[in-house]
């Protein structure tokens, strides 16, 4: 009796563990909040459960094999010599190839619909982001609108958003679990990418790949909201006392951690195009050098009114 109620308070406790040491996992990635992070979840889930349609069997046969042919089972039939079995063989190859053809055409048809260069098919116009990766924050700039943010990142829902990235330095990896993909952002480098918000709400963004010791700090909020919430929210940016331009962007690129929320009224047409480009080698005199460096300051988008 001191046994099994040992063993019934040991079992409750083990429990306890187990779900106190769930309670700091995140299942963003099963709670999305936009088409392409839906889309992903239903990849994730089908993937899975292909996979299991090996794994379970495996795991009940292992475990019936070994309860089958335990040394006091007597009726279980020895055969120290058998060597070969052809059904066996076909259905130990079979189902794995015919899981791993139906898992290769799943994943050769999700990779180009869920391309992250390709852009929302949408009635509405997108919004386009251009996005810093700092150490160790996030600039986000909004070049049809003439404005930029640090650390915060408001959308408007069912909106497209075109994501243009880069990195001052190190790469990161810009990621907003409920909203889709992940991409990395590099120095002297630009990627894209394409999500979209269904719902209201604030949606954690982050880093996800380690860029130092401010990396555990690099985070930020996704704030998706109506069109008027968001035209608003532009209104209220352009009355910002501060402005991006070359002079307060080397001092914004400085390394720091937990940056607060900052917003800037107006920014540099070429600012985004100039971080990328400022490893390329650029001649330093001639009518080459005039013509790459007047590319590089010339505006790509004029601000939206």
């Amino acid at each position: 009796m001191r046994i099994f109620h040992f063993s019934k308070h040991a079992g409750r406790v083990l429990c306890c563990a187990i779900l106190l040491s769930l309670g700091g996992c995140s299942m963003a990635l099963f709670n999305p909040q936009g088409d392409i992070g839906a889309q992903e979840k239903t990849l994730i889930l089908v993937a899975l459960g292909l996979m299991l349609l090996v794994v379970i069997p495996v795991i009940a046969m292992t475990l019936y094999f070994a309860w089958r042919y335990r040394a006091s089972n007597s009726k279980a039939t020895y055969a120290p010599k058998w060597a070969h079995s052809t059904k066996i063989e076909v259905i130990v190859w079979a189902i794995p190839c015919v899981i791993v053809a139906f898992l290769a055409v799943l994943i050769w048809r999700t990779t180009h619909s869920l391309d992250p260069y390709q852009p929302l098919k949408s009635d509405v116009a997108p919004v386009r982001v251009e996005v810093v990766a700092l150490n160790w924050k996030w600039l986000f700039i909004y070049p049809d609108y003439g404005v930029a943010s640090v650390n915060r990142l408001p959308i408007p829902v069912d909106t497209p958003i075109d994501f243009k990235l880069t990195a001052e330095s190190l790469m990161n990896s810009f990621f907003i679990p409920q909203l889709g993909s992940q991409v990395y952002a590099m120095a002297g480098m630009q990627t894209q990418l394409h999500l979209i918000a269904n719902s209201p709400g604030i949606y954690p963004g982050m880093s996800s790949a380690f860029s130092g010791p401010g990396f555990s700090d690099m985070h930020f909020d996704t704030v998706a909201t109506s069109r008027p919430e968001f035209d608003n929210w532009i209104r209220q940016a352009r009355k910002s006392p501060l402005t991006l331009n070359q002079a307060t962007y080397q001092t914004l690129e400085q390394p720091s951690s937990k940056n607060p929320v900052a917003f800037y009224a107006s920014v540099d047409p070429g600012l985004f195009n100039g971080v990328v480009k400022q490893y390329m080698h650029m001649p330093d005199s001639g009518a080459d050098g005039m013509a790459m460096n007047q590319m590089n300051m010339q505006p790509t988008h004029q601000p939206a009114e």
